[in-house]
């Protein structure tokens, strides 16, 4: 596909260098909007507790994901990207181990659910952080599994490089929290993380089908894990029980599957975004 306009063709070149231009736009964006939205809600969040309410948890967890997620719809109903390619079949074919990924992922989450301790924050408090955590999970993984990936594989990538550069990405994404007070020795395990965890997130959409899939996994990932951690990326204030002992179990396991996933990803989309796409030559840049 080559689109209608020049905007449309530029995009669907795809390539690591549009891929990564998509992502500076979002985070940029992301940011700014953090910026021009603080003078208007910044009452309404309390900045040393941010559970002190349920507006406050909502704000600082999912104020400016929401506007990601507003502002990706947009570019990719621009690039005509809804609901295909993004919401396509896949393009490569499913491999039994890709399934440890998704499997993985979620028993932290499982098990962060029983290891949350609820009367700490009350229901409100935790519902609002789960329906912020909905705008977390579809814009990084509508950015990273959706667009990003469809860039990479219609320039012809193959897929380890499609899975390991959309990984990277993605976890290049969270160096964005050193502007917000947060010193290397934390964001730098983050990002490490986040790299394997975006892995996993691949494999889920290969064994899924879907881009659905990696978004529910993710949807839920990120509100547990800030619910059980007692903050965002930050472990400090950390409930510290045997589910959430059973939750960290999980989460180095899917740490050392990624690295496997690395080891044994193999496939070939052929230039096409999504199954039903004809093949197509790599192009130039």
């Amino acid at each position: 596909m080559t689109g209608t306009n020049g905007w449309q063709r530029f995009w669907n070149r795809g390539g690591w260098w549009r891929a990564v231009l998509m992502a500076v736009i979002y985070i940029a964006s992301y940011n700014l909007a953090g910026l021009a939205l603080r003078p208007l809600v910044g009452g309404l969040a309390d900045a040393d507790n941010i559970f002190a309410t349920p507006i406050s948890a909502f704000i600082a967890i999912g104020l400016q994901p929401l506007f990601g997620s507003v502002l990706l719809l947009i570019i990719a109903a621009t690039l005509g990207w809804l609901p295909r390619p993004l919401f396509g079949r896949q393009p490569v074919p499913r491999k039994w181990w890709f399934w440890l990924g998704p499997i993985f992922v979620l028993v932290p989450i499982v098990f962060h659910f029983f290891g949350i301790e609820y009367a700490r924050y009350g229901v409100a408090v935790v519902i609002a952080v789960l329906v912020a955590g909905v705008f977390v999970g579809f814009s990084e993984e509508f950015l990273t599994r959706g667009m990003v990936v469809v860039m990479l594989r219609r320039h012809g990538y193959r897929e380890w490089a499609v899975m390991a550069l959309s990984s990277a990405i993605f976890a290049s994404l969270h160096f964005s929290n050193l502007f917000t007070g947060q010193g290397i020795s934390t964001v730098g395990p983050t990002v490490v993380y986040t790299f394997a965890f975006g892995i996993c997130m691949y494999a889920t959409l290969r064994v899924g089908g879907s881009l659905v899939w990696p978004i529910v996994l993710h949807t839920l990932t990120d509100p547990t894990t800030i619910l059980t951690s007692g903050g965002i990326d930050d472990g400090t204030n950390a409930s510290v029980n045997p589910a959430n002992v059973v939750a960290l179990v999980g989460t180095v396991a899917y740490v050392v599957w990624a690295v496997v996933l690395l080891i044994v990803t193999r496939g070939d989309a052929q230039g096409r975004a999504d199954a039903d796409e004809e093949p197509r030559v790599r192009v130039a840049s």
